[in-house]
């Protein structure tokens, strides 16, 4: 088959026919106009969100998003998830609630094994659907708006539930870098079944990059910098390029040893917030020499201000 004729055949669909070489400046912007914001993950307590507030402060960097407790917001009680959505509510920031049940706390242990790992972490039957939507709603009641998704399915059942108004309509979900999509029809089916904004993988050059951007029109959220356990890649240089060819974005910085999973994972319940606080300092400093490299090279992407309107900041 004819390469050339397949490539018309899928921008046909809307999908480009292949990577966009040519790195052209994307025309989508955040709805304030701005083309890119910041993303600290590991935020798991309230104190960790405590030392990103004040960190931010003294940095003047505007931080617009928290990706939190990954350890499984089920292991936050409810006066700690009270207190942070309290504090995030006061700071205009926005907060990706990670829910707790989910494969990985389950008693099959496929996923665990070296071939059962590229199954994915979907979730298993429909009780562990039960389980993470309650935790989901048990947030919801608490003010939570923005949570973390891995799997399609739950993304689509949980859009159903807003359909009916059994989830409030201002509640969003992000679809997590472990859901695994590289490309433009991946994004794709995510925008279809009604993601905000999603993580593509966080290892792809920029002309896959800017073929994804061609036809998603939510948000891209792209690591800047990522742990060992993923490669352990800084692309801080190429801040100005990603900002360019992939706005509307968010900067994700999230280094460290080893992430969710493995030995020495930091998102798990027994890492103690002194550390995680500590590290979370370390990651609004590099939000902001990320922000002076893009202005230094690209000064016309403009990064939102504090605390824009459109940000699922929990309703205490």
């Amino acid at each position: 088959m004819d390469m050339e004729r397949v490539a018309k055949m899928m921008e046909e669909v809307g999908i480009p026919g292949r990577d966009a070489y040519e790195l052209p400046t994307s025309t989508k912007r955040f709805p304030d106009g701005a083309w890119y914001r910041m993303e600290i993950s590991g935020v798991e307590r309230p104190q960790v969100l405590e030392a990103v507030i004040d960190e931010a402060h003294k940095r003047n960097i505007p931080i617009h998003r928290l990706i939190s407790t990954v350890m499984g917001a089920t292991l936050l009680d409810k006066e700690e998830l009270r207190t942070f959505a309290r504090l995030a509510a006061e700071a205009r920031m926005e907060v990706i609630i990670t829910p707790g049940p989910r494969s990985g706390w389950d008693v099959g242990r496929q996923l665990v094994t070296p071939e059962g790992g590229f199954s994915g972490i979907r979730y298993r039957g429909s009780d562990q659907l039960r389980y993470v939507i309650a935790d989901i709603m048990r947030c919801i009641e608490i003010g939570f708006r923005g949570f973390l998704v891995v799997d399609e399915g739950l993304l689509w059942l949980l859009n159903e539930l807003k359909k009916k108004g059994d989830i409030p309509e201002d509640v969003v979900f992000k679809v997590s870098i472990y859901a695994g999509h590289a490309s433009a029809a991946g994004g794709k089916v995510l925008q279809m079944l009604g993601a905000g904004t999603f993580n593509p993988l966080g290892d792809l050059s920029l002309p896959q990059l800017a073929s994804i951007r061609q036809a998603v029109d939510i948000p891209m959220d792209l690591h800047i910098y990522l742990s060992e356990s993923f490669g352990g890649f800084n692309r801080f240089y190429e801040g100005p390029e990603m900002a360019r060819i992939c706005a509307p974005c968010y900067f994700k910085i999230e280094p460290g040893t080893s992430l969710a999973a493995g030995a020495g994972a930091w998102y798990k319940p027994w890492t103690s917030p002194d550390f995680l606080a500590q590290m979370a300092r370390e990651k609004v400093k590099y939000a902001q020499i990320i922000h002076e490299i893009i202005q230094e090279n690209f000064p016309a992407a403009k990064l939102s201000d504090w605390g824009p309107a459109d940000l699922a900041v929990p309703k205490v």
